[in-house]
């Protein structure tokens, strides 16, 4: 069920639904006219100038399964190029008649443009990554304090030469024939967040009761993590020929279980790993701070507000007007439940684009997304309704 609806919310959703049916095919609209605003709406959605809410959804790959009626097999489509190209040249071919757009990029990877592997910040926590239930999971790699202990004593070891650790042999060569190509040395700028993290590498009830039980503990795992973080992008930086002054700019979280601490257990573990990370990375008032979280992690709002967050993806369960009330400059990315666009309610997600224009309309900075992210199940002809519901009922 979709929440924070209003009567009246639902009520101007059935009015719009039932005059696209009454239609008789996909919901009207003026193609041109929405990509020519939405262009306008992306480049400031702060502005007096902008148009419309924009719309902020990306259909994720995963959706060529039901829009084409294909068995699912999610594993050759994220390791099988020319698979995965086959389908989405057939999606696009639709995209392109229904919303207007090719959606993605039918060009396959140069194998000779590849960088070679480089071990992520799992492997410094001794964390495997395995395939399971049609994604990776990270595996924990301690699984009570002892183990812990030991494992942290491996990081700080490891830290003490984390380029010959990370690294990969063939290393020097490939840099160099890479950079002759013009391609640049992948920086490290994004990061399963640091509660995720550590929950993944521990598991999530001992990392709760280590920080209650044995916070000295806790906060070993905490600043090694930091120092790993941290460590782990100077050495890509480097490779990369990069300054302080000219090393890309902005970071990018990705957190979900952040919901599973409460505001004090965030604020001694999670809190100053983001802190010392943007320290470092994104100083500045104009830099990127981005964080999704897509669960119920309402608690963590003023936290996040002190980090001087400016790009979020929230959990359903948290409104607009909540997270504006914490985050006044902050772009919202949001709060269409998932849920709502996979089953594709048609009601329902005009209701929530009505609900969310008018929590947004006095200061805006909406882009409308999902507040999570998009599945398998989710249509081209849904998106176009929202496409069409914003044109109608969601004008600046």
């Amino acid at each position: 069920m979709s929440v924070h609806l209003k009567p009246s919310h639902l009520q101007a959703a059935e009015k719009f639904v039932s005059k696209v049916h009454a239609s008789g095919g996909l919901a009207p609209i003026d193609l041109n006219k929405f990509w020519e605003d939405q262009a306008v709406a992306m480049a400031d959605c702060f502005s007096p100038q902008c148009p419309q809410v924009p719309l902020g959804i990306s259909m994720d790959p995963e959706c060529v399964f039901d829009e084409l009626n294909v068995s699912p097999n999610y594993y050759r489509l994220a390791h099988d190029p020319i698979y995965k190209q086959s389908l989405v040249k057939r999606y696009n071919d639709k995209a392109e008649q229904i919303v207007g757009k090719r959606l993605w990029s039918e060009s396959l990877p140069d194998p000779e443009r590849q960088w070679p592997k480089i071990k992520q910040l799992h492997d410094i926590f001794e964390a495997k990554n395995i395939w399971h239930s049609e994604s990776y999971w990270l595996q924990e790699s301690a699984h009570d304090e002892d183990e812990l202990k030991t494992l942290l004593d491996h990081v700080e070891k490891r830290l003490e030469n984390l380029r010959a650790f990370m690294l990969p042999d063939n290393w020097e060569s490939e840099k160099t024939r890479l950079v002759g190509l013009g391609e640049k040395v992948p920086a490290y700028r994004s990061q399963r967040g640091p509660v995720t993290f550590a929950m993944s590498v521990y598991g999530i009830e001992n990392l709760i009761f280590t920080i209650v039980d044995n916070p000295g503990l806790a906060g070993r795992f905490r600043d090694l993590t930091l120092k790993a973080m941290l460590e782990y992008g100077r050495v890509l930086d480097e490779e990369g020929g990069y300054t302080p002054e000219t090393m890309p700019k902005g970071f990018w979280w990705l957190d979900d279980n952040c919901a599973m601490l409460t505001a004090e257990m965030y604020e001694f573990f999670g809190y100053p790993i983001l802190e010392g990370v943007f320290k470092k990375y994104a100083p500045g008032e104009k830099d990127v701070r981005y964080q999704h979280s897509d669960s119920d992690m309402a608690q963590h709002l003023p936290a996040l507000q002190k980090l001087g967050l400016w790009i979020v993806n929230f959990g359903p369960n948290l409104t607009v007007a909540q997270i504006r009330e914490q985050m006044p400059k902050a772009i919202i990315q949001g709060q269409l439940a998932p849920y709502t666009f996979r089953r594709n309610e048609e009601v329902n997600i005009v209701a929530e684009l009505i609900r969310d224009y008018e929590m947004s309309r006095e200061k805006r900075g909406l882009q409308f997304s999902t507040a999570g992210s998009v599945n398998n199940g989710s249509r081209l002809t849904s998106l176009r309704l929202i496409m069409a519901a914003i044109q109608e009922c969601g004008r600046y």
